[in-house]
């Protein structure tokens, strides 16, 4: 096989019958083996780590993510019709929904990737792959394909490529995506609607974020936390579990792929916030009374401070501006969470909201940084 790529490497190299579909024959090639050629695009000037290994390490942190939302997903179902559940069962049925979604995914931002990447004559970057596997697991399990082949449309052309594409961006594409489909069609995405098994007639349920305005402290206290925790609750494919996004944590801080300290600071920001709502809670049974832990569990935001908030591309890039970014995306959610019944989930708009911010965010962490060093040498 390899023979065979360096055989064929002449005709689309410049100057060869195919050479405007380099980046084509090159996806193929970096796709089946580690190509000699140095890379050179601005998706490799943050950091020496090489884009493949960093997408391929992002991949693995949420393969757990990945199997417990097959598992989730195909225990809701099955219950719902009063079938029996076991594990192959569930994982059977979890991957006919799951499945559908990450091939449109794949198929339709894959395509235009490619077209952009053709016009600019450039190769095609390792970055969709990870793109193509958030995007399906943030969103419902029962959303139309149509809307999916939407919504990676909108990410992947007005989140990244009209910025120049990977490495570009100040945006997650993925998270784009999500949110023009949350604005152009909410009846799917939000409400009581956002968990309807298709193949059951009349079967609806809410997400307990969905019920935390209406129904306040009671939303949560009939649910056990530890189920929250592991995942066995209503939600988008793959934001349901806690523990597996724990996991990728891990997996993406011991290899430095993320920052912990966004994480942490994510984390503190939401604690920080829930205790100072709770304390201006007019009783014990409001909304604004929910404790801080089961912020912690409920809807996206463990999945979005994992993989969401700590894209190396969008955040903040100094270490104090990403203390900064991750509190105040926590302190956001939590904001938007409570005191916005209109949007009950506000990890997302936090993180794209934050998106916009860390440029800015970084720019007065090096001027104060600048201004130190020149008190400290007398040049001021």
């Amino acid at each position: 096989m390899k023979a065979m790529f360096k055989k064929m490497a002449p005709l689309f190299e410049k100057g060869g019958k195919f050479e405007k579909y380099y980046p084509l024959f090159e996806a193929g090639e970096s796709f089946m083996y580690s190509p000699a050629t140095r890379s050179k695009g601005g998706a490799h000037v943050r950091d020496g780590i090489d884009l493949k290994r960093l997408m391929m390490t992002v991949i693995i942190a949420l393969l757990p993510a990945i199997f417990m939302s097959l598992y989730n997903t195909g225990v809701q179902g099955l219950v719902s019709e009063g079938l029996e559940v076991t594990m192959m069962n569930a994982l059977g049925r979890g991957a006919m929904v799951f499945l559908p979604i990450y091939i449109v995914t794949l198929a339709v931002g894959g395509i235009l990737e490619t077209v952009f990447a053709v016009v600019r004559k450039h190769e095609i970057n390792e970055g969709f792959l990870v793109t193509s596997m958030l995007f399906p697991l943030i969103v419902p399990p029962t959303i139309p394909l149509w809307q999916v082949a939407i919504g990676i449309a909108f990410g992947t052309v007005i989140g990244k490529e009209i910025f120049g594409g990977t490495g570009m961006n100040i945006l997650n594409p993925a998270l784009t995506g999500r949110l023009f489909l949350f604005f152009a069609y909410p009846g799917q995405i939000s409400g009581d609607k956002v968990w309807v098994d298709s193949s059951v007639d009349g079967f609806t349920m809410a997400t307990p974020l969905g019920d935390l305005q209406a129904e306040g402290v009671r939303a949560v206290s009939s649910l056990d936390w530890m189920d929250a925790f592991i995942g066995h609750l209503p939600g988008s494919l793959g934001e349901t579990s806690t523990l597996a996004c724990l996991i990728g944590a891990v997996i993406l801080i011991f290899t430095k792929v993320a920052s912990w300290r966004i994480m942490l600071g994510s984390v503190f920001g939401l604690i920080g916030m829930s205790y100072l709502l709770n304390t201006f809670a007019p009783d014990t049974m409001h909304y604004m009374a929910v404790p801080w832990h089961w912020h912690l569990v409920l809807g996206g935001f463990a999945f979005g401070t994992v993989f969401m908030a700590t894209d190396p591309v969008s955040a903040a890039q100094t270490d104090k501006g990403r203390w900064i970014y991750g509190i105040l995306i926590g302190v956001l959610t939590v904001l938007v969470r409570v005191l916005n019944p209109a949007y009950p989930e506000g990890m997302m708009m936090a993180i794209i909201f934050m998106n916009l911010f860390a440029p800015v965010i970084d720019y007065y962490v090096v001027k104060s940084n600048i201004k130190k060093r020149e008190q400290r040498l007398g040049l001021q």
